[in-house]
């Protein structure tokens, strides 16, 4: 049960990613065509390659990852807050400095990643982008021959569909039905890539990316039927 997993042992995280290139003809020949061959199915007729680019960083063959944010609970001495951290920059440091963090602090069997559609797309994509980079997967991410319950990844969309494997909820409808204020922000996922290559702004990225994380951890103590976290308990650090 929810209930008896130590909100101290979980992980909270989200990533935002986008097209490795900032356009379709930045991509060698060999690419374009590959990407061309990838999505043939998703794109309509009337809709090319290079106009279907600006979706690229949603598969990990072709895209990359330029923030991931992380967030976990601290109870001392009965004081209940939610620290929220950021690692962006280059995608290989990026993915260094969560390996590390992961193998410093949440590598024990009791340590579980938590994230909404994570099992889908956050968890593959990190482990994906390193085995691009040549970085060896922590234990966490590391998932050959385990079997399904014995994988430490929570997802709370998962979670909300009790068994019912062709229900979608977005995180933001998530928090809307459970009553969770949605967190200041003025982009979405759709928004990431123009923000990133044609506003240059990734400090706006970072926020948008931590305020996810902040709303999964408030999704989750709903789950749990805690209460929810107040603006004073959350501390970035």
């Amino acid at each position: 049960m929810l209930q008896k997993i130590n909100l101290e042992d979980i992980l909270f995280l989200d990533i935002e990613t986008v097209p490795q290139k900032a356009t379709f003809e930045e991509l060698s020949h060999t690419e374009q065509e590959l990407w061309e061959q990838k999505t043939q199915y998703q794109r309509k007729e009337e809709i090319t390659a290079a106009e279907f680019y600006d979706r690229a960083g949603i598969w990990s063959e072709f895209g990359r990852i330029i923030c991931i944010s992380v967030g976990y609970f601290n109870l001392k001495e009965g004081v209940r807050n939610f620290r929220v951290t950021s690692f962006h920059g280059e995608e290989i440091k990026i993915l260094k400095d969560f390996k590390n963090l992961l193998d410093g602090h949440f590598s024990l069997p009791k340590h579980l990643l938590c994230g909404h559609n994570g099992k889908e797309f956050d968890f593959p994509y990190i482990a994906r982008r390193m085995l691009v980079h040549g970085i060896s997967l922590p234990y966490k991410l590391n998932l050959f021959g385990k079997k399904p319950w014995e994988v430490p990844h929570l997802d709370t969309m998962e979670l909300w569909k009790f068994g019912d494997y062709k229900h979608y909820t977005s995180l933001k409808l998530l928090a809307h039905v459970l009553g969770i204020p949605s967190p200041k922000e003025d982009i979405d996922g759709s928004k990431v890539r123009e923000v990133y290559y044609e506003d240059n702004d990734l400090d706006r990225i970072i926020l948008y990316c931590e305020g996810d994380v902040v709303t999964t951890a408030q999704v989750f103590l709903r789950l749990r039927n805690e209460d929810l976290l107040e603006d004073t308990e959350i501390k970035k650090v």
